[in-house]
């Protein structure tokens, strides 16, 4: 008697790879058959576990097809992931720097965002503005001996010296500045610097006569610009552009960066600057203004697509006996300037910021109200006992943190000075009496 058993459950498929039929895939291995109700032991005929095994090789088959399928696919999503990480690698934004020494007299850095893939071609275009900057010093400056500065101090009157398109542009903006400054901006004055630079060398100050003489010398009248050229009027003449070719050699700098396409930029020559676009990050660029009383900054400026420049007694002076002077002339009374410690300027190019950094140590806050509507200013300026920080209102919002507690903005600054200015005078008169 045959004891009945429980019916086996149906297996699912078993196939790793295909979704094969489990009864395809289990019945050359199974010892038992199926009947109406009952699995009873038996052998496979020969027959049917033939059909059996061709049914399983063929499957076996589809497996392999599917597998190497499979990997191919997976070595291709590799391949996919390798060049898309290195396409990703090279459009990672990157800084380039470049630093030189001896451009006009200081040190210069430039610097350039751009992605990694242009990082070679950057280079390139960083080494051409650095060419720039040395032709304009070359063509500008006052003590290279073959320079267009020098050729117009050689010549005799009335002979027409040939000046480079650059060079002409540059006095063109220094003979308007001129007028827009009260004249405390000029180029013509270097008889005046001249004098004290031997005043100091020879350890005595100038004489009334000497003075007069180089105030005389320093006049427009004694020059005549023309399309191609300079004219001398008078062999006393001479001129002086350390106050305006650099800010006019940054931004031609800076021009050569912008026109190659980068996302942002800096030229910095002697602490003088000019930017564009952001750098890495997407962040303003940051720029520290010196205090001019004690080390370290005094403000943090943030800045995009400005210029930046800082005049101040602390960093060159002139010397004569026990006295200290500052380098920059008041080419109105042929003396060195009085009027502040240090003047930072921004402005939307570097020329322009340059020339107001020179006039406003010679003006002082009185000239603030001269500046340009894009031009923001700050003077450090030392009034007897203490010291004076007077800006612009736009100026303090490019601060990156609160000014500090002696800061004073300007126009309001000029009713605290005629307040200051009565406290001392009733003081005085106490005093006297």
């Amino acid at each position: 008697m045959i004891r009945p058993i429980r019916p086996i459950r149906p297996i699912r498929p078993i196939c790793p790879i295909c979704p094969m039929d489990a009864e395809r895939w289990v019945a050359p291995f199974s010892r038992f058959a199926r009947t109406d109700r009952w699995v009873a032991p038996f052998v496979l005929d020969a027959t049917w576990t033939n059909r059996v095994r061709l049914s399983h090789n063929g499957a076996m088959k589809h497996c392999s097809l599917i597998s190497v399928a499979g990997i191919v696919t997976l070595a291709l999503l590799v391949i996919v992931g390798q060049w898309r990480i290195a396409v990703q690698q090279h459009s990672l934004p990157v800084t380039v720097i470049h630093h030189t020494h001896g451009v006009m007299g200081t040190d210069c850095a430039m610097a350039v965002v751009t992605v990694q893939a242009r990082a070679e071609s950057a280079k390139a275009v960083l080494d051409e503005a650095e060419a720039t900057l040395r032709r304009l010093e070359a063509a500008m400056s006052s003590w290279l001996d073959d320079s267009e500065i020098a050729q117009f101090h050689a010549a005799p009157v009335g002979v027409q010296v040939p000046l480079s398109p650059d060079t002409l542009a540059v006095l063109i903006a220094a003979r308007d500045a001129y007028e827009r400054t009260d004249r405390t901006f000029d180029v013509t004055c270097r008889p005046q610097l001249d004098l004290w630079r031997r005043a100091s060398q020879q350890n005595e100050a100038p004489t009334a006569e000497q003075l007069a003489a180089a105030r005389a010398a320093s006049c427009w009248n004694g020059v005549q610009l023309t399309s191609t050229g300079i004219i001398k009027l008078r062999p006393d003449v001479s001129l002086d552009l350390g106050g305006i070719a650099k800010g006019y050699a940054i931004d031609r700098a800076l021009e050569i960066l912008q026109d190659a396409g980068f996302h942002g930029g800096l030229v910095d020559v002697g602490g003088d600057l000019a930017c564009f676009g952001m750098q890495l990050g997407d962040q303003p660029w940051l720029v520290d203004i010196r205090d001019p009383d004690v080390p370290g900054s005094l403000v943090r400026l943030q800045i995009v697509d400005r210029a930046v420049a800082t005049s101040g007694d602390y960093a060159r002076r002139i010397q004569i006996a026990d006295r200290y002077y500052s380098h920059i002339i008041d080419p109105r009374e042929g003396r060195p300037t009085e009027a502040a410690r240090s003047v930072t300027v921004v402005a939307p190019t570097a020329i322009v910021a340059d020339i107001w950094a020179t006039a406003l140590s010679i003006l002082g806050s009185d000239g603030l109200e001269r500046l340009p509507e894009d031009v923001e200013a700050l003077i450090v300026a030392d009034t007897g006992a203490q010291r004076r920080v007077v800006s612009t209102p736009g100026f303090r919002n490019l601060l990156t943190s609160s000014p500090p507690a002696d800061w004073r903005v300007w126009p309001d600054a000029r009713e605290d000075d005629a307040d200051d200015a009565q406290q001392l005078a009733t003081s005085s008169d106490q005093a006297r009496r």
